[in-house]
């Protein structure tokens, strides 16, 4: 018996030899396994089993964090911290890389890249310095801030999954709940080292100042991707109607490979007197009911900018796989480069399709479809 507790207590300073030995490389292969996890278990985004994935790394942040908070203050009491201590930064790592890997896939699905790139940079740039920085994971200000910036990007897109509604009013309550929660977990870190807490204060705050400025600045002008929504189809096209198998539509038989195959903008053959057509289906989660619009502009080559010539609003609701459908259509009087960017209400861009009309006197040839079902 004697002899198994030895073999047991010396495997167990083997590990924790090897944990803290190759710490760095166990953390890249945390924030490697937390990709390849966010990957396989994050589908739609209303889905129980994307939500439990997110939970699951607030849980880990919430219970990893203060745990390592209060090693290092009992280390600095004692002289002496645990061999398992360096597995703490690992869960973090792994929390904090799979959040960040979540948030690139989520956002990235709802994302137009023209209008969101920015945000997606700054997205793309905190996952690589979660990752080249990981000896700062043991810092609490770099934990802090990065933690807090994740639950603000979370509550963007929970809260109105939550209340099935969306609006900027919807997006303020967001920050006030994720800061709010934030100041509950500072609380608890500050009650187990006040005096770590207090040094630290200050930086910690700044952190979440410049975090609160980079999601609001991103949300007010229209780059921040409109998480929960996302676009699943969209076209332009000579005609779209509604039948009992679904929608229809007809589209000029003549368009270049590059069109047909690789989604290139579609040059539309306009006769006079034609309207033309855009379509559009728009993910929602289940029971979430918002408005959607429908903004055509048009390309000014004299002023350099684009004109809005309609904006047509209409109602969505949420729960369908292939998005909520619907369709709008403008008798357009200039030829040149237009396109039709689907918005919400706050000016979120949820999908853009640029195309080109050329006014013939004949109308080409034509071919109607099924969109879809």
């Amino acid at each position: 018996m004697l002899r198994i507790f030895y073999r047991v207590r010396s495997a167990y300073r083997d590990f924790f030899a090897y944990v803290n030995r190759y710490e760095r490389h166990l953390s890249a292969a945390a924030m490697i396994a937390g990709f390849a996890w966010d990957n396989v278990f994050l589908g739609r985004i209303d889905v129980s089993r994307t939500q439990i994935v997110l939970l699951v790394y607030i849980g880990v942040c919430v219970l990893a964090m203060p745990f390592l908070h209060f090693i290092e203050l009992r280390g600095e009491r004692t002289g002496k911290r645990p061999r398992w201590r360096g597995v703490l930064p690992i869960f973090i790592q792994f929390a904090l890389g799979g959040f960040w890997s979540a948030f690139l896939i989520l956002y990235g699905r709802a994302a137009v890249i023209s209008a969101s790139w920015p945000f997606l940079l700054v997205l793309f740039s905190v996952f690589i310095a979660n990752e080249w920085l990981r000896k700062y994971h043991e810092r609490l200000v770099f934990t802090s801030v990065l933690f807090f910036f994740a639950l603000y990007a979370y509550a963007v897109f929970e809260l109105p999954i939550v209340v099935d509604r969306m609006g900027t009013g919807i997006f303020l309550a967001s920050g006030a709940v994720a800061t709010l929660v934030f100041f509950v977990f500072l609380g608890l870190l500050s009650r187990i080292n006040r005096p770590r807490f207090r040094a630290d204060a200050r930086r910690i705050t700044t952190g979440v100042v410049v975090a609160l400025l980079v999601i609001n600045v991103s949300y007010f002008t229209g780059v921040l991707p409109p998480l929960p929504l996302a676009a699943k189809a969209g076209g332009i096209y000579h005609a779209v109607w509604r039948t009992d198998s679904g929608y229809m539509a007809s589209w000029e038989t003549n368009q270049p490979w590059l069109v047909q195959y690789l989604g290139f903008a579609p040059t539309l053959h306009v006769a006079p007197g034609e309207s033309v057509y855009a379509y559009s289906a728009v993910f929602a989660p289940a029971q979430l009911t918002t408005t959607i619009v429908h903004q055509w502009q048009w390309y000014n080559p004299a002023k350099g900018m684009w004109e809005t010539r309609a904006a047509i609003a209409y109602p969505i609701q949420g729960g369908r796989d292939g998005g909520y459908r619907g369709y709008s259509t403008i008798l357009p009087h200039d030829a040149g480069s237009w396109r039709v960017n689907v918005v919400t209400l706050s000016g979120l861009v949820i999908a853009r399709m640029p195309f080109t009309i050329d006014f013939v006197q004949l109308p080409p040839p034509e071919v109607s479809g099924l969109l879809d079902r």
